[in-house]
């Protein structure tokens, strides 16, 4: 059997410039909007080198994550991350979900709640997809996984970007 690329030519943007502010966010205060709106870059700052399962371009490049696609709400505590794969049948729609997860549950704190959820509509088994990235259990099985957690780590960690 012959394995080839899911999507053999993917749609290439060319990367934002981005700067991490160093900044506690484990403080327990109230966030007005402009501190809501940092927070909004740390994420896209932080998910800007997260390497494609597929391809050796980051998710922002390949559109599959937006500012637009990130929601914050400080009050709830709530980070809502929604992607679009870049095809409607993708197989890693799971792995890309992982890795945001992952990403940050490294960076943020625990009190925030998140959800991860692929775009309405972008994916053939989105209700599937939603549920496996939105459940503790099969998230904590699935990165128990030494195959799924390698290949997580190689998106999260690789340095081919």
């Amino acid at each position: 059997m012959t394995l080839g690329l899911i999507n053999a030519n993917p749609v290439v943007h060319a990367k934002k410039e981005r700067v991490a502010r160093n900044e506690d966010l484990h403080c327990d205060d109230a966030v007005d909007p402009l501190e809501i709106y940092d927070i909004l870059n740390l994420i896209l700052f932080f998910f800007s080198d997260i390497r494609d399962p597929e391809h050796p371009y980051s998710l922002e490049q390949l559109s599959v994550l937006s500012e637009e696609s990130i929601t914050v709400d400080d009050k709830l505590g709530r980070i809502l991350i929604t992607f679009t794969p870049t095809i409607q049948h993708c197989s890693m729609a799971t792995i890309i979900g992982l890795c945001l997860r992952v990403k940050l549950q490294e960076c943020f704190p625990p009190h925030y709640k998140v959800d991860i959820k692929v775009f309405p509509g972008s994916h053939a088994d989105e209700e599937a997809v939603n549920k496996q990235l939105n459940d503790k259990e099969r998230v904590a099985a699935a990165l128990e996984n030494p195959n799924l957690r390698q290949l997580v780590d190689e998106c999260l960690y690789s340095n081919e970007l």
